[in-house]
């Protein structure tokens, strides 16, 4: 019997992230996975504990309850200089979900969304799903957005501008000019900017972030604890945007999930208002960790922008894929750059989101290739 797909979903593949860390061999290093190697730190677990032993095991609020949304109006206040009240926060079970509603709530057959090319695998994937077209953008060698490049893809059946600075892959960071830049120019086309903003905390080298919203009401700013606070099992995220939007997306939401984990959302409220001492503590050691893996790429003869943000290293190795499959064959996990697009041909995803012994030990390796 012939079953019938929509191509919605036939015509995507499964990501390309996930493909080579469920396929490897027992025992391999996995520089593939973009997730913190740190525990989620305990007062963020005591407080899940609690939430389970209190019986708050139910379903919340659709938005996610009202304590977490207003700290997160506090944070992106005091840290950000945005002004979101709590009923303009919605919580999600991870970015991902987060995505996924805003493009859903924004995009139909017949409309383009701008991602990043190279750029995160489930920009293109959710945009198909919502029935729209991605028109991947060049990043250049800058391995960034050039807004007036960006200008020369936008058309008529443009509604949306990804936006995600820190980088999944490239780990570069755009400059508070270039945001504002791509904010205008969104303003004056009356598009939307998605702005994923999940690796804002992991900024090096003196540079800040910045977020769109500080430019325009166009955006709509996706974010989660999953990095930031080692919780990416957990599925907790949020998604900030004027009414107008929120409306919208909060009819997606309550049919596609409800509301996010009761528990999850205590323990992301115990997350954004307690210590932040965990939060420095990984980014120092992802600096370092940084500032050893490009030491050693560049005395290999390997070319690699030095990231600024995030975990990522994006190095221009030739032939991606046989690159990719000679680790594997040695055991370490990497992820070849057509994975994030047609621009990523020729290069190689690194993550060091893992521990310097093991990024050691995958160097030492890489000198054998390389």
């Amino acid at each position: 019997m012939a079953i019938h797909f929509d191509k919605r979903v036939t015509g995507i593949n499964i990501s390309g992230i996930r493909k080579m860390f469920e396929g490897a061999g027992p025992g391999a290093i996995n520089l593939g996975l973009g997730q913190p190697d740190f525990d989620t730190p305990q007062h963020i677990k005591d407080a899940a504990i609690r939430a389970i032993c209190e019986g708050f095991t139910g379903y919340t609020v659709n938005m996610g309850v009202p304590e977490l949304r207003d700290a997160l109006s506090e944070k992106f206040s005091n840290e950000n200089g945005l002004s979101y009240a709590p009923s303009e926060i919605m919580i999600t079970a991870g970015a991902s979900e987060a995505l996924h509603i805003a493009l859903q709530a924004l995009c139909g057959p017949g409309d383009e969304v701008l991602v990043p090319d190279p750029g995160f695998v489930s920009y293109s994937a959710l945009a198909k799903l919502a029935g729209a077209s991605p028109i991947g953008v060049p990043l250049g060698e800058a391995l960034k957005y050039d807004p007036e490049k960006l200008k020369d893809y936008i058309t008529k059946k443009t509604r949306v501008i990804v936006l995600n600075s820190p980088s999944n892959p490239t780990g570069m960071v755009q400059s508070r000019k270039e945001v504002k830049a791509i904010s205008e120019i969104a303003t004056d086309r009356n598009i939307t900017v998605i702005s994923d903003e999940v690796y804002e905390h992991f900024i090096y080298d003196g540079q800040h972030h910045v977020s769109p919203a500080l430019f325009s009401d166009n955006v709509v700013t996706v974010n989660a604890s999953s990095k930031t606070y080692s919780m990416t099992g957990w599925r907790i995220g949020y998604v900030a945007a004027r009414p107008e939007y929120t409306e919208q997306m909060l009819k997606v939401h309550q049919y596609v999930l409800a509301c996010a984990c009761s528990i999850s959302q205590k323990a992301s409220l115990a997350a954004i208002t307690g210590p932040q001492d965990s939060v420095i503590v990984m980014r120092e050691e992802f600096r370092r960790r940084r500032d050893y893996l490009i030491k050693e790429l560049k005395a290999m003869g390997v070319p690699c922008v030095t990231p600024t943000g995030a975990f990522y290293a994006f190095p221009k190795v030739g032939d991606e894929e046989e690159i990719v499959a000679e680790l594997l064959k040695k055991g370490v996990i990497t992820t070849p750059g057509t994975s994030f697009g047609n621009y990523g041909k020729g290069y190689l995803r690194i993550a060091y989101s893992t521990s310097m012994t093991n990024l050691e030990r995958s160097v030492a390796i890489m000198k054998t290739i390389f």
